[in-house]
């Protein structure tokens, strides 16, 4: 019997230090695999904030329709009739809208 219990209490060692080295190994990778998870989301994080401002800024101002040169002519005639503009003034502001 003194074989048999020395059989057994090596196997229980043997199992008992597998077991705590493999415990280890497991914490390492844990770890390492914390610390690299724990980069890519620090990246992507950094590249959504620098994302961010850009996709909800406010749309540039448009520029002004173009005005409707009839529009314009009626009313510079308008302002020749009331005598604001003179008839050199009323050719040449025609001239420049009719291109």
């Amino acid at each position: 019997m003194p074989g048999l219990l020395r059989g057994v209490a090596r196997t229980a060692v043997v199992a008992g230090t597998a077991t705590a080295v493999s415990g280890r190994v497991q914490r390492r990778q844990a770890e390492k695999y914390a610390d690299r998870d724990a980069q890519i989301y620090a990246d992507r994080e950094s590249a959504y904030q620098q994302t961010q401002p850009q996709q909800y800024a406010a749309p540039a101002p448009q520029a002004a329709p173009a005005a409707d040169p009839v529009q314009q002519l009626k009313d510079l005639a308008d302002l020749k009739n009331q005598g604001i503009l003179t008839e050199e003034e009323f050719a040449a502001q025609k001239a420049k809208i009719l291109g």
